[in-house]
C-alpha cells in the first residue's frame, strides 16, 4: 500500500495542510479540538511520520554538550579524545558536540556546569555523573527545561537522565571476581580491594558484585576492607605501598577504579610484582604494558568510543521522539589478558 501523506492527514481531519503542519510539529495557535481531531486523522490513515526527511527538509541541527571529569586518569583522557573525534565525524548529521570538562569527583562544580546549560544552545547533555543529591536535583531541573540527558561510564539512578551508556558494573565487578578468586586459591589467602570513590555508582557497583561472588563462591578467601585513592595515583601507590609492606600475606588486588600506574609503581618497589594478582579496570597504556610484563593478571574494559556513539544516538532519538534500540546500546564488557589484547 503506498505511505500516508500530510495530504492524506489534511483531508481526513478537514483542515489545512499548515494546521496539520503546526500539529505535526507542536507548534503552538492550534485549538485543541483541533489538535485531537488532527491526531486522530493521522490514526485513521495509518500515518508515520518520516522524522529524518523532515528534520532534513528543516535543516534540523542537533547541538549536543558533553561534560567530562578533568585530571590525568587516562580513561578519562582516552573518553575525552573519542568525544572529540566523534565531534567531526558527527558534524556532517548536523550533530555539534561541545565539550566541558569539571575537576574529578566533584559533584558542586557539576552541579554547577548542568544548571548553566542554555536550552538555547545545547539541545542535549551526555555526562559522568557522580552520584550525589546536588546533581540529581540538577539533572531533574533540565529535563523539566526539556533539554534530555544521558549518563556516560558511571549512572546517576533516581534522577530523570533518559538513558546510561555504559557497562554493567555490578556484572563487571562479578567478573572480576570470578578471575581472581581462580587465580588465588589457598585457604585464608587475602584479597584486597582498591576503589577510586564511592560516590561513584560504577565504583559502588563494581565493589557490590565483586563482594557478593567471593562471599557466594570462594569463602575460603579474606576480602579485606576497601580502601579509597580518589583515583589518583600517587595516593594509590602510597596506600598500596603500605598495604604490600603490612600484609606480606596478600595475593590479590582488584582495582576497581584508575590509579593503575600508583599500583605499578607500588608492586615494583614491593619486590612482589607478580605475586601479588592483580585485576584492573580499562585498557590504557599503563594496564596495557602491566599485562605484558606480567603484573596484571587481567584488565576488565569498556570501549569509550561506543560509548559515545551510544550517547549521541540515544540523544537524537530523544530529540526526534523515536524509541532507542535496546540491543544497539548495550555496552559489553571485555576481558583482556597478556594473550589476547588488540
Amino acid at each position: 500500500m503506498p505511505r500516508s501523506t500530510v495530504h492524506d492527514v489534511a483531508r481526513a481531519a478537514g483542515v489545512s495542510l499548515a494546521t496539520v503542519d503546526r500539529v505535526l510539529n507542536r507548534r503552538p495557535g492550534v485549538r485543541s479540538q483541533t489538535i485531537s481531531k488532527v491526531e486522530a486523522a493521522a490514526l485513521a490513515v495509518n500515518y508515520s511520520r518520516d522524522v529524518a526527511a523532515a528534520n532534513l527538509a528543516r535543516r534540523r541541527e542537533y547541538p549536543m554538550l558533553f561534560i567530562v571529569p578533568s585530571g590525568s586518569n587516562s580513561f578519562m583522557r582516552g573518553l575525552e579524545r573519542e568525544i572529540r573525534r566523534g565531534a567531526s565525524q558527527f558534524a556532517a548529521e548536523r550533530i555539534h558536540i561541545d565539550v566541558v570538562t569539571v575537576p574529578a569527583m566533584d559533584a558542586d562544580a557539576l552541579t554547577r556546569a548542568i544548571d548553566r546549560i542554555d536550552p538555547a544552545v545545547h539541545d542535549a547533555l551526555a555526562f559522568v555523573a557522580v552520584d550525589a543529591p546536588q546533581v540529581r536535583a540538577a539533572i531533574n531541573r533540565l529535563s523539566k527545561r526539556g533539554v534530555p540527558a544521558v549518563t556516560l561510564v558511571s549512572d546517576l539512578p533516581a534522577s530523570s537522565r533518559v538513558h546510561y551508556c555504559g557497562v554493567d558494573n555490578v556484572r563487571a565487578g562479578r567478573t572480576a571476581a570470578g578471575l581472581l578468586g581462580r587465580f588465588v586459591s589457598p585457604p585464608g589467602t587475602q584479597i584486597a580491594i582498591l576503589s577510586g570513590s564511592l560516590r561513584l555508582n560504577d565504583h559502588a557497583e563494581r565493589k557490590s558484585g565483586f563482594e557478593a561472588v567471593m562471599t557466594a563462591e570462594f569463602p575460603h578467601l579474606d576480602v579485606l576492607p576497601a580502601m579509597q585513592g580518589n583515583d589518583d595515583s600517587d595516593l594509590t601507590e602510597t596506600i598500596v605501598t603500605q598495604l604490600l609492606s603490612e600484609r606480606p600475606e596478600l595475593a590479590g588486588l582488584y582495582n576497581l577504579g584508575a590509579g593503575n600506574r600508583g599500583v605499578i609503581r607500588a608492586l615494583r618497589k614491593s619486590g612482589r610484582a607478580g605475586m601479588v594478582k592483580v585485576i584492573a579496570h580499562e585498557l590504557t597504556d599503563h594496564a596495557r604494558e602491566a599485562l605484558e610484563t606480567g603484573l596484571f593478571e587481567a584488565v576488565i574494559n569498556q570501549d569509550a568510543g561506543r560509548q559515545v556513539r551510544s550517547a549521541v544516538r540515544v540523544l537524537k532519538a530523544q530529540l526526534d521522539e523515536r524509541p532507542v534500540i535496546a540491543d544497539q546500546e548495550r555496552i559489553r564488557i571485555d576481558i583482556f589478558l597478556r594473550d589476547n589484547m588488540p
